[in-house]
């Protein structure tokens, strides 16, 4: 069996990936900043009778990332599989965010990273046949989120960070893979509104209000379980063929397709309105909300001009009176998407 370590296992996505390697009796090392969160842990642990190991390990401390990685090289000469799951968000505008919060983002979701690569990679490259997943997620394969750019530009610094050293890695028996979570049950976007802090008067707390609401419902309504993800993890590290890049759940797969086709980010942004007023309930500027409409699928309907999307998705933007009025259909769904985008004016 292997010996696996995982950080950020207080909750989530670390937490049911901690249990499932030990279902599958790993030697399993479950790590987290506080010790004091780890009962839910131990409490399902117990449950199953399953063996876990606690350890205290800040990835934004070089010392603790040292000191439990060192534990575990002392006990079993290497670690086979790292997963860096440990991250953070913090919701704000560029212009407004301070910037102590900005850098606690990174700290964790790159920098953290690269303290555990950087202490765990020699005793693995020595031993091989070991394994660093990086949980990423699909922020990390799409523009640029507004009012999370710090998770989204730690997302993508995080995705490049992991195929820069796949090459690096290139016949030496260590393989390197990202698990890339859309929308699933966790406690990330209550802990991001709470952690977000602006600097002064925001003169963007509507449309930062307008888009976290977005988030929290998206979560709500469409957010899979964690044990989809730690199931994808546990697949990542068994499989020897497994991509670089893992995307999970539905959500991620259409968002990275729908983003694609776009193909700018200029071509992006008003798609990426659109999806949002389609969950919107409260309209900003008094419009009528696209709302989400079934219609039998029409065989004689030829699709929009443009590449064909993976899920059958095809997108179209029109202007009538200076409107825009947005289609988002799948002839084989047989799904539209229609109306006019509320979002507030500045």
């Amino acid at each position: 069996m292997s010996v696996v370590l995982i950080t950020g296992c207080s909750s989530g996505f670390g937490l049911e990936s901690a249990l499932a390697f030990a279902r599958r009796d790993h030697t399993t090392y479950a790590t987290m900043r506080d010790l004091a969160k780890a009962d839910t842990l131990v409490d399902r642990a117990a449950a199953e009778n399953l063996d876990i190991e606690l350890l205290a390990l800040d990835v934004d401390d070089a010392t603790s990332v040292t000191s439990a990685i060192g534990v575990v090289q002392a006990r079993h000469g290497a670690i086979d599989i790292l997963v860096n799951n440990a991250g953070i968000d913090c919701f704000g505008s560029v212009e407004t965010t301070d910037l102590e919060r900005a850098r606690a983002v990174m700290e964790t979701n790159f920098w953290g990273p690269v303290r555990t690569i950087q202490a765990a990679l020699p005793a693995m490259r020595a031993k091989g046949g070991a394994v660093i997943i990086n949980v990423s997620s699909v922020s990390g394969s799409m523009p640029g989120t507004p009012y999370s750019s710090w998770y989204s530009a730690s997302k993508h610094a995080l995705n490049a960070l992991s195929e820069a050293l796949f090459i690096e890695l290139d016949g030496i028996d260590v393989r390197v893979a990202c698990v890339d979570p859309g929308f699933f049950k966790t406690e990330m976007v209550r802990n991001s509104r709470a952690r977000g802090k602006a600097l002064r008067s925001d003169p963007y707390e509507a449309d930062q209000a307008w888009l976290v609401d977005f988030f929290e419902k998206s979560v709500e309504a469409l957010g899979g379980d964690p044990v989809d993800v730690a199931e994808a993890i546990v697949r990542a590290a068994d499989d020897p063929e497994a991509p670089v890049h893992n995307l999970v759940g539905q959500s991620a797969s259409t968002l990275v397709d729908l983003a694609r086709q776009a193909g700018s980010v200029e071509a992006w942004l008003p798609l990426a309105v659109s999806l949002v007023e389609a969950r919107s309930p409260v309209p900003a500027r008094g419009d009528e909300p696209i709302r989400l409409h079934h219609r039998s699928p029409d065989p004689t309907e030829t699709a929009p001009p443009g590449p064909p999307m993976a899920v059958g998705l095809h997108w179209a933007v029109d202007r009538s009176d200076d409107h825009r009025v947005n289609h988002w259909f799948g002839a084989r769904a047989g799904l539209v998407l229609t109306g006019r985008p509320t979002r507030r004016t500045r």
